[in-house]
């Protein structure tokens, strides 16, 4: 009796689980991506009053972006939680409150206190990205397929939310201005905050000696020791730090094609509509094989579009090249979604998924960083090495893997 009462709990809580999921992560994921292009339309508002509005909008995005770099931290502060459902929920919250609070201030106290806001949002960030994707396996039956199109689903969440969520600030922010867009971008994390806490709560731990949490640093060794869970890392951060300058080479190579800037806001455009059509691509026909040589292939695939770029003689031809290297981009995740499942040790999972997040934003950061520093030597050249970089990556991973099996060989001949 008591079984069939558990099995019918068991059952309605996790009816509707996934498609509650993929609309808290598709509002966290657009407040993300929305928060940066939001308070940098806000330092521009004359009411903030600053002498070098594009300087404060660079620094408060900054404050938002760079705390992701905190992600091994709030892993284990999730991983320590029986649940995490209310942990996720409540980093939800913060995030909504503090993003709101920051816009309100903004020009109306000191701007360190707003600054402030953001750092504490921007450490919440990584709980909206990897520490939610943490969940999502949980959700899904454990046959392959069912778990490689759910994590095709979560691709479409970052592709939709990446999009929408700066269209949604720019469209509000002209309606009504930018304050009331990011509290519309906190009142959309509110909602996703209780989502969260609707989503089914983990399977309980089996009897046995109390499960000690590994430090911050056991995810960090996870990550980065001997094993496919270190290529697969190294090929996604390189391949992010790419990502992170294709915005600024788009509108650099927009000038380079003698068009104007707003062009190389629909270069960035293709860019971002390829990664949502192949996240639609990857939920339809779901990623089969191994993780890591999946996240190699795509990230290959992903050099070759953006070495196209470099080479395109006309616009046109340049959308067409931005929309297939964004097409990559969506398999590449899936892949990565898929290795961190399937290589991430137990007692580190979500500090995995998180660290992965906080790492992929910091490598974007300085890709976007290094671009606009290195600009003066052209766009073509700068998407060349780019693809480069990442080609390399895909390389060697391939070669270390080799070189793994081939160890292991020999030991075991």
């Amino acid at each position: 009796m008591s079984g069939s009462l558990d099995t019918a709990v068991q059952v309605t809580t996790g009816r509707g689980a996934l498609p509650r999921y993929l609309v808290a992560a598709t509002l966290a994921r657009g407040a993300d991506a929305g928060a940066t292009v939001g308070v940098v339309l806000l330092a521009t508002v004359s009411q903030v009053g600053v002498a070098r509005p594009a300087l404060l909008g660079g620094l408060l995005a900054a404050c938002l972006t760079a705390p992701h770099l905190l992600g091994p931290l709030m892993g284990r502060w999730l991983d320590r939680a029986p649940d995490g459902r209310g942990r996720l929920a409540a980093g939800f919250v913060t995030y909504a409150v503090a993003v709101s609070t920051a816009a309100l201030l903004l020009g109306r106290v000191p701007v360190g206190v707003p600054a402030a806001l953001l750092v504490v949002a921007g450490a919440c960030g990584p709980l909206l990205t990897g520490g939610l994707s943490s969940r999502l396996a949980g959700l899904l039956d454990p046959d392959e397929r069912a778990q490689r199109r759910g994590q095709g689903w979560d691709t479409v969440t970052y592709g939709v939310g990446g999009s929408a969520g700066p269209a949604a600030v720019a469209a509000l922010a002209a309606l009504a201005g930018p304050r009331p867009a990011l509290v519309g971008l906190g009142a959309a994390t509110l909602l996703a905050a209780a989502l969260v806490g609707t989503l089914p709560a983990r399977a309980p731990a089996r009897r046995g000696p109390a499960r000690t949490t590994p430090a911050a640093r056991g995810a960090l060794r996870a990550l980065l020791g001997p094993g496919p869970l270190r290529r697969v890392t190294g090929v996604t951060s390189l391949a992010a730090l790419t990502g992170g300058a294709v915005s600024v080479l788009a509108v650099a190579l927009a000038a380079d094609l003698d068009r104007e800037a707003v062009s190389g806001a629909l270069l960035a455009a293709a860019y971002g509509g390829g990664n949502l059509a192949g996240a639609l691509l990857v939920t339809a026909f779901p990623l089969t094989g191994d993780p890591e040589r999946l996240t190699v292939r795509w990230a290959a695939l992903g050099a070759v579009g953006i070495g196209l770029c470099a080479a395109v003689p006309s616009f046109g031809l340049a959308v067409v090249a931005f929309a297939l290297a964004g097409a990559a981009t969506a398999p590449l995740f899936a892949a990565t979604l898929a290795a961190r499942s399937a290589y991430a040790p137990d007692a580190v999972r979500t500090q995995v998924f998180v660290s992965t997040a906080a790492l992929k934003v910091a490598a974007g950061s300085l890709g976007t960083g290094l671009a606009g520093a290195l600009a003066p030597l052209g766009p073509r050249l700068l998407l060349v090495a780019g693809a480069s970089i990442a080609l390399a990556a895909a390389v060697a991973a391939t070669v270390s893997a080799r070189r793994s099996v081939d160890g292991q060989d020999g030991q075991d001949g």
